[in-house]
């Protein structure tokens, strides 16, 4: 996926596949507002920005490595969708077989709940990042924070839909309850989020 053209990604995101849908597209809401993040921290070093070094090349190491974390977890969700849907395939014919289909179903869609799980996960980190980024970054590129935190406000609040159409059909009942305490951390994140828009929308005079 990461090899493909923007184009070529929105053909086959608008085709009649299976794969790449919502997850992959949460991921890549993260992946973008890492590389924004990965920016503004880039125009914001040099002697002027000496005194919050610590802060910049923190979130520049971090917001790469998300970035590159991001982009496995789009492919990650896509192959971990396919497998649902061969789950499905299964036989079915004798009592043995549907014991072991819905098995295989459960344990296949609690498997494609882990990466959208990990994308909420990252977009914590990201607004996280926004945050500390905000009053110590380069001025010229302020709206930048405020597109990256609504980029992970994006892939949070997605990534919670394909972890919540999964946890029907979840049969462990310990990684139900964790996956459902991750999905419970959007709204707040999403508050954050907002908040970072709304300081930096009074920074810009709207």
């Amino acid at each position: 996926m990461r090899d493909e053209t923007i184009g070529a990604f929105l053909d086959s995101l608008a085709d009649r596949v299976p794969a790449p849908g919502g997850g992959a597209v949460a991921a890549l809401h993260a992946a973008q507002s890492a590389a924004l993040l990965g920016m503004v921290a880039r125009y914001s070093t040099g002697p002027k920005y000496e005194e919050h070094a610590d802060v910049v090349e923190r979130v520049l190491v971090k917001a790469d490595a998300l970035r590159t974390d991001a982009l496995e977890l789009a492919e990650d969700d896509a192959e971990a969708f396919f497998a649902v849907t061969e789950t499905y395939q299964l036989p079915r014919e004798t009592d043995e077989e549907k014991a072991a289909r819905s098995e295989a179903i459960a344990a296949a869609l609690a498997a494609a709940a882990e990466p959208p799980a990990a994308v909420i996960v990252a977009a914590s980190h990201l607004v996280a990042m926004a945050e500390e980024l905000l009053p110590v970054g380069n001025r010229n590129v302020v709206t930048d924070v405020a597109a990256a935190a609504e980029a992970a406000r994006a892939a949070a609040t997605t990534a919670r839909l394909n972890v919540e159409i999964n946890l029907s059909g979840v049969t462990d009942q310990a990684v139900r309850e964790r996956l459902a305490a991750t999905a419970g951390e959007v709204d707040d994140l999403a508050a954050r989020a907002d908040e970072v828009t709304a300081a930096v929308r009074r920074q810009v005079g709207a």
